[in-house]
């Protein structure tokens, strides 16, 4: 009878393994053997889930500032009001067609398309829906962008998207 050796990995590729098995939990696992070893033990490793689809946005559906003002200067709290055209805001997880609701960034780039919204103090989701806020931002230059997402928080194709503006908080 043949005696069974263990399964060896290197360090640095499990963690990398387990980060993005841990990053990547609805994926759908493999099978691999050990190169290294003729026995019957295998590991599992996730492989990448493809991105989730993105809903198609009507042409000329667009997403803007009422209030403030690009180039304004405010103090704090800060009212920002939403205003939309070509489509409809409905809550997240309500799927409608042309319609989605708001994310607010700010003083950040635009997050990558095809992923559903981060949700940190830079990407603020208003997934009930609503149409305006009040900030309280550290004095000095901030810019703002409203990025229009779909039932599921993800940004729609093409994106409908503000253009940055800045304001100056006192």
């Amino acid at each position: 009878m043949r005696k069974k050796r263990p399964l060896l990995i290197l360090p640095g590729f499990a963690a990398l393994v387990l980060a993005e098995a841990c990053a990547r939990q609805d994926a759908e696992p493999t099978v691999t053997a050990d190169p290294a070893s003729d026995a019957a033990e295998v590991a599992v490793v996730e492989q990448p889930s493809a991105p989730p689809p993105r809903t198609v946005s009507p042409a000329g559906a667009a997403v803007f500032f009422i209030t403030p003002a690009d180039g304004d200067t405010v103090r704090n709290p800060v009212r920002v009001e939403f205003g939309i055209d070509g489509m409809s805001v409905a809550p997240a997880g309500v799927n409608q067609p042309h319609s989605g609701h708001h994310h607010l960034l700010v003083d950040t780039d635009p997050p990558d398309m095809g992923l559903p919204v981060p949700a940190d103090s830079n990407h603020i989701h208003f997934g009930d829906g609503s149409t305006f806020t009040e900030l309280t931002l550290a004095p000095g230059e901030h810019t703002l962008r409203l990025l229009l997402a779909d039932h599921a928080h993800i940004p729609h194709n093409p994106p409908v998207m503000s253009e940055p503006m800045t304001i100056t908080v006192e």
